[in-house]
């Protein structure tokens, strides 16, 4: 690269920059994020369009504060599916996978380690059983929530994500 207008611009979006993405959006609509740049008169790369797209500009993007049965319904959705962030923010309308994921390590993660290592016994949540008896138990242990965990996921798709 010999110039540096070839290069993409990096760091902090400008106001101009916003406005000449969301002019964009409104004219050609979302998707083919290859051509957005070129379209738009941007020189960012397509990865940081859609994102900025997606996680700050769009118009149904709720920000702000988490609502308390938001914050519930998070904590709920996290020990059903673990990190799966587009899936719980699927459930929380106007919510990103991004915001949901930036508020459970900001403000739950510690809470909820510090909840399971205060009413929890680490003797008792071994992973390797010690004798064939265990060893049964525990595979039907696993087999059970693995059976809970992919029924509960069918009821929340048959359900329209309502639990």
């Amino acid at each position: 690269m010999e110039g540096s207008s070839l290069r993409v611009r990096k760091g902090a979006w400008t106001e101009e920059e916003d406005l000449l993405l969301k002019k964009c959006i409104e004219k050609y609509g979302e998707g083919k994020w290859h051509q957005v740049p070129a379209r738009a008169g941007l020189n960012r790369c397509r990865k940081s369009c859609r994102l900025r797209w997606l996680n700050y500009l769009k118009p149904n993007i709720k920000r702000g504060h988490f609502a308390a049965d938001e914050v519930d319904l998070i904590i709920r959705l996290h020990n059903l599916l673990g990190n799966r962030w587009s899936l719980i923010a699927g459930r929380l309308p106007g919510r990103t996978a991004n915001d949901v994921k930036n508020y459970w390590n900001t403000h739950l993660l510690k809470k909820n380690i510090d909840t399971f290592t205060k009413t929890s016994n680490p003797k008792s949540h071994q992973l390797k059983p010690n004798t064939k008896k265990q060893a049964t138990t525990w595979y039907w242990l696993t087999a059970v929530t693995t059976t809970m965990d992919t029924v509960s996921l069918t009821m929340m798709r048959s359900c329209g994500g309502k639990i």
